[in-house]
């Protein structure tokens, strides 16, 4: 598998994340309310660390796309692929400014439509803090099926919180 894979849909590009992206991450993951489910806002260096180990990962292991509307970066989406198990851990995230206007649903349809297709995942998987209703809705009209919660499995500013995963089995995948 090549190092440029691009996706489209409808009405966003996906293509692998760039060094260039770091001030479009940083300006949308500054945001208050887009960090109220991370234990602390990023800074700089923890995005430049961020997108330059995205960058360099081997793109068989772990692709990770920036998500582009208009040419502007607007958030991101990937999948931590565990080849031994043919399984996939997807995780995504969004401009606030563009949020509720299906944009993750549409550009995690396709990363799952690639990832089960072209990577022959037999499952992919991702987890979200339970009070994260926005992403658990996303799994849902994804048609994830809600697989547990993992209770005070994270600490968010100081506070225990629990949190859920859901999971997609090649077989339940439907376009």
């Amino acid at each position: 598998m090549s190092k440029g894979i691009e996706l489209n849909t409808d009405r966003l590009l996906l293509r692998p994340i760039r060094l260039v992206d770091v001030d479009a991450i940083l300006t949308y993951s500054s945001d208050e309310k887009w960090a109220q489910y991370h234990d602390k806002l990023p800074d700089l260096h923890f995005i430049e660390e961020f997108v330059a180990h995205h960058v360099t990962a081997p793109w068989k292991d772990d692709p990770r796309f920036s998500i582009v509307l208009d040419s502007r970066v607007i958030g991101g989406i990937g999948i931590t692929i565990e080849p031994k198990y043919a399984n996939g851990e997807l995780a995504y995230s969004l401009a606030r400014e563009h949020w509720g206007k299906g944009f993750v649903v549409e550009a995690a349809r396709e990363v799952v439509r690639w990832g089960f297709a072209e990577l022959d995942l037999a499952k992919i998987w991702t987890r979200a803090d339970a009070l994260n209703t926005q992403s658990t809705r996303v799994m849902e009209k994804l048609g994830m099926t809600l697989e547990g919660v993992l209770r005070a499995q994270t600490v968010v500013r100081g506070e225990r919180r629990d949190e859920v995963r859901y999971g997609l089995l090649r077989d339940e995948w439907s376009e």
